[in-house]
């Protein structure tokens, strides 16, 4: 059996992990990469953020050309389209394979040893990588668990045949004609509205009372909307059951079973910490409920094991994953870093878009000592410009009434995930309303919403 000893082995390739890894080997740190999962960047690359945004773009193209048909929109005219879905697929996996082959050019130029396969812990600084040319011990000095998460499967409806889960979403060969989505959280009425943008009937099944519950109604009622003016079919406050013949059975709010035809029945309730399958249990780590416990240097209760993305709790977002690998890294070469960001922000690529970071409504509930201002993006000459500007669209701000520091920075409407990182950089660099205001935001643009909203929060917004 091949043995391979080395300064940092890191599990998982997502992310979280080939960040790690790069930032290791720019640091001169010796360091085996093992990728035993969907392949380089994991799933955000391979099976969620990239290729679903692929999709939503295709769906957003071919309703554009939807609504030039017939009467035209715009005062452009167009013929009915069609969608061969599996040249769209095509096109996304063309995508997907540039940026794996691209995570690979940079592992190597950053001189990481990649290994394809899946490891096994034997202990907290030794594993087993089972790969197609025969089993690997490798030892390592640091070890860097990235080993991300997975979808959430029912038992009642377990994946398989006609029950999919966003993987299998991101590959159809061909747009089904009803499409039933269990859970309205963000993934599935991403895929959700998409689908329904390409044709298919869709019906959303979600046990909360409301869609996206982890948000708060202001944000929400938009996407509610085109939901509702879209046709798509709600069942909220309602359960889920069993599938077969085509039909999903279902309990209603009021406790009534009925059943849904169902072309294909598409599962995002959620994911989970991918603990299982390699050996976590021989590490003597702790744990924080599912997900491996970590202080603020992504250190676990093991000296010298290190935890990042996923694996460690919410938010589950990619970019959080990023952040904690090059934290990692730099502190094994020595640095004295912590992971500590003032906010992380977080997008939802629904119709429209909504962008959240810091603290929203829900958090400062009851208190008086915030302020908060909302300026609509019907008063954007850029949002009227783009059609952008009719559905409610707004950006929010929650200021300290004492300093005017902000608190938090929320948005919905079409092209707002462009605004997040805006968000996320006054937060983090403790901005003030007047340091917003301040700025002198470019004409036209979405972002001026941001400026007029902090003029607002001050008591003197020019455009409303």
């Amino acid at each position: 059996m091949q043995q391979i000893k080395t300064k940092v082995l890191i599990i998982g390739a997502g992310t979280g992990g080939y960040v790690a890894g790069i930032r290791c080997g720019q640091l001169g740190l010796d360091t085996v990469l093992v990728d035993g999962g969907d392949g380089l960047g994991g799933t955000c690359l391979n099976v969620g953020c990239i290729p679903s945004k692929a999709i939503i773009h295709t769906a957003g193209k071919f309703e554009t050309v939807a609504k030039a048909a017939g009467d035209g929109t715009l005062g452009i005219t167009a013929a009915s389209p069609a969608i061969d879905l599996s040249q769209t697929v095509a096109w996304k996996d063309g995508i997907v394979r540039k940026l794996n082959a691209g995570v690979a050019a940079l592992l190597k130029k950053a001189r990481v040893k990649v290994i394809k396969g899946w490891a096994t812990f034997q202990d907290a600084k030794t594993c087993r990588v089972e790969t197609d040319d025969g089993p690997i011990t490798i030892t390592a000095e640091h070890v860097i668990l990235a080993t991300g998460s997975e979808p959430v499967e029912l038992p009642f409806l377990p994946f398989g045949g006609d029950v999919i889960s966003s993987t299998e979403a991101l590959s159809l060969d061909a747009v089904p004609g009803r499409l039933v989505v269990v859970g309205g959280g963000y993934i599935g009425l991403e895929l959700g509205i998409a689908y329904r943008k390409l044709g298919a009937e869709v019906a959303i099944v979600e046990m909360a009372d409301r869609i996206l519950p982890l948000y708060d109604k202001a944000l929400t009622d938009p996407v509610m909307k085109w939901l509702t003016d879209h046709g798509v079919e709600l069942h909220l406050g309602a359960r889920a059951g069993g599938f077969g013949d085509g039909k999903l059975s279902i309990t209603t709010k009021d406790g009534e079973p009925m059943q849904l035809d169902a072309d294909k029945v598409l599962v995002t309730v959620g994911r989970r910490p991918r603990t299982s399958g390699w050996g976590l249990d021989n590490m003597g780590v702790a744990m924080a409920g599912p997900f491996v416990k970590i202080d603020d240097r992504c250190a676990t209760s093991m000296k010298n094991v290190w935890a990042v993305g996923d694996l460690t709790g919410e938010p589950m977002l990619a970019h959080k994953g990023s952040a904690q690998g090059e934290v990692v890294a730099e502190i094994i070469a020595g640095h004295d870093r912590r992971f500590d960001p003032v906010t992380i922000a977080a997008v939802c690529f629904t119709e429209p878009e909504i962008v959240s970071a810091g603290l929203g409504p829900l958090d400062v509930a009851g208190r008086d000592d915030v302020i908060t201002a909302v300026f609509p993006l019907a008063a954007i000459g850029r949002a009227l410009a783009i059609e952008a500007g009719e559905d409610g669209g707004f950006v929010r701000v929650l200021a300290s009434k004492a300093d005017h520091r902000l608190l938090g920075v929320q948005a919905v409407g079409q092209h707002v995930a462009e605004l997040s990182n805006s968000f996320a950089q006054m937060l983090e660099m403790g901005a003030v309303l007047e340091d917003v205001a301040g700025v002198i935001h470019v004409h036209p643009t979405l972002g001026e919403a941001f400026h007029e909203a902090s003029l607002r929060a001050l008591g003197h917004a020019i455009h409303i």
